[in-house]
């Protein structure tokens, strides 16, 4: 007989977990299914071990600038192999925490790949072998392949690497973020093919470490996603930091020789060629929905992505979809929203859908960028009379401090009404200060309301105070 559950979930990265635990707290009857790793790609290939690396990075950046702090930090040096080590304790030590998470909420978890075969039905066949590493063993208690029943079955399935015809990663010459994390030699140059985060956050990890960095993106400007003015004021900083960009450029070809790569690239009617040791190809994610059975049942797919209402539920009742599989933005934030609103609403509780414009994004390079809400360019282009307040670290005391006094906090506001329409920030912690305005924003908060707030000194926050003054001109340090 098969076993039967109230809630099965497919995938356990951030989204899955999360919804998993959630759903266990309601009293639901609730398994995991989960063929590699507890946490999935965020937790072991993305988002916390590129952090740690980052970390990394940054002290050593701090460290051969010692001089600057009146400290002293002669032939400042690191072992790559222990900065790799280390971002891969951080992993294993949250790894292990999900697995503890799963168990005090008595969630089953099931080892193994799943696959729809009917509504409300789920075969489980034993894991595949991973490609990058040896086959993880199943956490103490996990059943294994088998029939499971649900009465309402949930795919968090993420996603994984996109790859273009041409430049398809290969392991060795050209990586992709799995192989940008565990290098066992670090190459003398490097292209990184896209500049959104990803793109980024690698460029500037493996420049600090003294690699020759090069960033091509097919747009116009780099973190095309970020507001204009901000993604210009990143490029300044990066570039005055050695970085080099090529925009409005293609890579066409990649050319594999032996121990390098000779790309390729047009940009503004010319070809040039560029000599590398390494490639990183960070053209964004695509959503796991293969070989899920969605097809045989039905379930409506565009773009990609599995198509939903605002609450999880997709065009076939009793299943549902969230995280990356649902659609942008691809944040692991975002789906541990959208899990908990979707158990939420099966659960016949009050919910309503998440608003995306509401949902902060971060890049955690050097310097950090955050932003939420809507660009400048884009409040306009939407009708709105906007005001616009800026305020630059350079001009705040604790960013003179810490010697981090080059960035911009901007903030853009619907002139008529005083709401908040957007927060974008570039410099040192902003993804620790955007959360700020994340909360203003779902509070309705008005630029009275900010003005009127008092913020903490000498902290890096006054920048954001300040920038809501100058929206209106009433700025005071500037």
């Amino acid at each position: 007989m098969a076993d039967a559950f109230d809630i099965l979930i497919i995938g356990s990265g951030p989204g899955g977990y999360v919804t998993a635990i959630r759903a266990a707290q309601l009293g639901f009857k609730t398994a995991l299914v989960e063929r590699e790793h507890l946490g999935g790609i965020c937790l072991n290939w993305g988002c916390i071990p590129t952090k740690a690396l980052l970390r990394s990075a940054e002290v050593f950046h701090q460290m051969k600038h010692a001089g600057a702090y009146g400290l002293s930090a002669p032939n400042a040096s690191f072992d790559l192999a222990a900065i790799v080590q280390r971002s891969r304790a951080v992993s294993g030590r949250l790894n292990m925490g999900v697995g503890g998470l799963l168990k005090k909420n008595k969630v089953q978890i099931i080892w193994g790949e799943a696959k729809l075969t009917k509504p409300g039905e789920v075969l489980v066949t034993a894991p595949g072998q991973p490609a990058r590493q040896p086959q993880p063993s199943p956490p103490r208690g996990a059943l294994g392949p088998g029939t499971y029943q649900a009465r309402h079955i949930i795919i968090a399935t993420g996603a994984r690497p996109r790859a273009l015809r041409g430049l398809e990663p290969d392991g060795r010459l050209v990586w992709s973020y799995f192989e940008a994390m565990l290098p066992q030699d670090l190459p003398k140059s490097l292209l990184v093919i896209g500049s959104g985060a990803i793109g980024i956050e690698f460029a500037t990890f493996y420049h600090a470490l003294g690699v020759d960095v090069t960033v091509v993106e097919v747009m116009d400007r780099i973190l095309p996603v970020e507001d204009e003015e901000i993604s210009a004021t990143a490029r300044k900083l990066m570039e005055k930091d050695g970085l080099k960009f090529k925009t409005a450029a293609t890579v066409t070809k990649l050319d594999r020789q032996k121990n390098g790569v000779v790309a390729t690239i047009e940009q503004g009617g010319a070809s040039i060629t560029l000599a590398v040791d390494r490639v990183i190809a960070a053209v964004g994610v695509q959503g796991n929905i293969e070989n899920l059975g969605l097809e045989a049942l039905g379930v409506k797919t565009e773009r990609g992505c599995i198509v939903t209402d605002g609450f999880g539920r997709t065009t076939v009742p009793g299943l549902y979809a969230i995280g990356d599989v649902a659609g942008p933005p691809m944040l692991a934030h975002k789906a541990e929203h959208e899990g908990v609103i979707c158990v939420e609403t099966i659960k016949g509780l009050n919910t309503h859908p998440l608003n995306k414009e509401q949902i902060p994004g971060c890049t955690y390079g050097r310097p950090q960028l955050a932003s939420v809400g809507l660009t400048e360019a884009r409040a306009k282009a939407a009708g709105f009379e906007v005001r616009v307040g800026r305020f630059p670290f350079l001009a705040n005391g604790k960013a003179i401090a810490l010697g981090e006094d080059q960035g911009l906090i901007k903030t853009v506001f619907d002139a008529k009404t005083g709401r908040l329409l957007g927060a974008h920030m570039v410099g040192a912690e902003v993804t620790e200060l955007i959360q700020g305005f994340v909360v203003a924003m779902g509070l309705e908060t008005t630029e009275e309301e900010l003005m009127h707030t008092v913020f903490a000194h000498p902290t890096l926050s006054e920048m954001m105070h300040e920038s809501v003054l100058d929206a209106w001109g009433r700025v005071i340090h500037m």
